[in-house]
């Protein structure tokens, strides 16, 4: 597997400061946030400084009930291609759900949900992945997410899941050790525990990140330094192998250039200052020892924990994949796991209506937790519509996160951020907002630039008033 080294997230942000920093041996970029035919100047530089760079997708649902969008697989690919990149990593998570056959509108979560640890989602998980594996020109990746609630009625460990999924498609694995320590304190869930279950083998990289606590959860904000609890688990896996990557996240509230030199600075230290300690691993074998015993090992060279369970060999007859291009979008079509597409369907689409769409909580779930992970939603949706369309909080000011929030308790988002930015305009012109003149002026300029005539006023007499100055303007 490739080597990478020590990297960091390529925001716009912080590009200059990335192409100034020492050390800097590879960057990852948001897939979706780059044009194939307009890369920025800064990752053309770091590319053809010899820096590597990963696009990471985070709206393909590869864990979603449909099977990966063919538009959406060629964007990858393309970005891949334009890179000049090894791999192309994504999400084990769903970001839409509804559509055929559930009976819902298609609905957008604007953000990464977890997938239950089921054999129905994981069999739709390892078809789906095959479909992208096909579509793209380098290795796929997937990452672990970080999750503030639980499915209820789970039938494997994050462990046992992302080993099958592994054994199954012979996908490689984006680990993320923030995550596994937000499930840590969201869920209960040992990061140890998941370690010693994981094929650490087919890792490809790994991802550190800070977050923060707040009302007894952690919130995997990428906009906080990296805590110690995460280096911890970072120097976990590195005691178990060497990963051939490790990339600090930072997405939001960018501290200087020295500050995340410092970070990253740690990050490499606790990566090949602990990988053995004297030489000597944490089973007690030295790496010149080479892999353990494999009767007591797992397939990462490390020991099996004490009653930690294996995941099942890999089943004959797994169904070859559908083309999604000969398909309806969102339509699951023939193939041997449609019942299972059908049942994670439903219950899928039932969570998401209850997460932005005010539909009542499925039965099993923390309503609690819920509701916290709602408001999170909205909160994200919030802050990426101020990134796509930052005219909108400059023209609105104070008022545009009150409004938008409003706006989403009962829009679910059905397309992108940008066609959500232009819906949102839109609820507001229609309501006759925002109060000042120069204000609303603003944003319909705004508006009708980028999506066409002036939403009708909400107001009857401006709307005599527009209708007569048309039928005046045609004499």
């Amino acid at each position: 597997m490739e080597r990478l080294g020590t990297g960091i997230g390529w925001r716009p942000e912080i590009a200059d400061a990335v192409e100034r920093m020492p050390g800097v041996d590879w960057v990852e970029t948001v897939a979706e946030n780059v044009c194939p035919g307009h890369l920025p100047e800064s990752l053309l530089r770091l590319r053809d400084r010899g820096v590597t760079v990963v696009p990471h997708g985070v709206s393909l649902g590869l864990g979603g009930a449909h099977r990966p969008e063919a538009a959406r697989l060629a964007g990858l690919a393309e970005r891949a291609l334009a890179l000049g990149s090894p791999l192309v990593t994504e999400h084990i998570a769903f970001v839409r759900a509804g559509g055929p056959p559930t009976g819902s509108p298609l609905l957008e979560a604007g953000h990464l949900l977890p997938v239950p640890r089921t054999r129905d989602a994981l069999d739709v998980l390892c078809e789906n992945v095959r479909i992208a594996q096909e579509s793209l020109p380098v290795p796929l990746a997937v990452e672990n997410i970080a999750a503030l609630f639980s499915w209820p009625d789970e039938e494997m460990t994050e462990g046992q899941f992302l080993y099958e999924l592994v054994d199954r498609t012979g996908v490689r694995l984006l680990i993320d050790v923030a995550n596994l320590h937000t499930n840590h304190v969201n869920r209960g869930e040992d990061p140890a525990g998941a370690l010693d279950e994981l094929p650490v083998e087919a890792i490809a990289y790994v991802h550190v990140a800070g977050g923060h606590e707040r009302d007894g959860l952690w919130h995997d904000s990428h906009a906080h330094p990296v805590p110690e609890p995460v280096l911890d688990i970072l120097a976990d896996l590195a005691s178990r192998t060497t990963p051939p990557g490790v990339l600090l996240e930072r997405d939001d509230d960018f501290p200087e250039q020295a500050e995340l030199e410092r970070e990253l600075t740690v990050i490499r230290e606790t990566v090949h200052g602990r990988t053995a300690v004297g030489g000597r691993r944490a089973d007690g074998r030295t790496a010149a020892d080479g892999p353990a015993d494999p009767a007591t090992a797992d397939r990462g060279g490390s020991p099996v924990r004490s009653g930690a369970v294996r995941p099942t060999p890999r089943r004959a007859g797994v169904p070859v994949p559908v083309d999604p291009a000969c398909e309806e979008p969102g339509d699951p079509g023939p193939g041997a796991t449609d019942p299972a597409r059908r049942r994670l369907a439903l219950a899928q689409t039932a969570l998401l209506s209850s997460l932005v769409a005010d539909a009542a909580p499925p039965e099993g779930f923390d309503r609690v937790r819920l509701g916290v992970q709602a408001d999170a939603l909205a909160a994200k949706r919030a802050g990426v519509v101020a990134k796509v369309a930052p005219e909108l909080p400059r023209i609105l000011g104070e008022e545009y996160r009150p409004a938008f929030l409003a706006y989403a308790q009962d829009r679910p988002m059905t397309g992108g951020h940008r066609r959500d930015a232009l819906d949102f305009a839109e609820h507001l012109l229609r309501a006759g907002r925002p109060e000042g003149t120069r204000a609303r002026r603003r944003l319909r300029t705004w508006w009708r630039e980028r999506s066409g005539p002036t939403p009708p006023s909400s107001r009857p007499a401006a709307r005599l008033a527009r209708t007569a100055r048309r039928i005046l303007s045609r004499h």
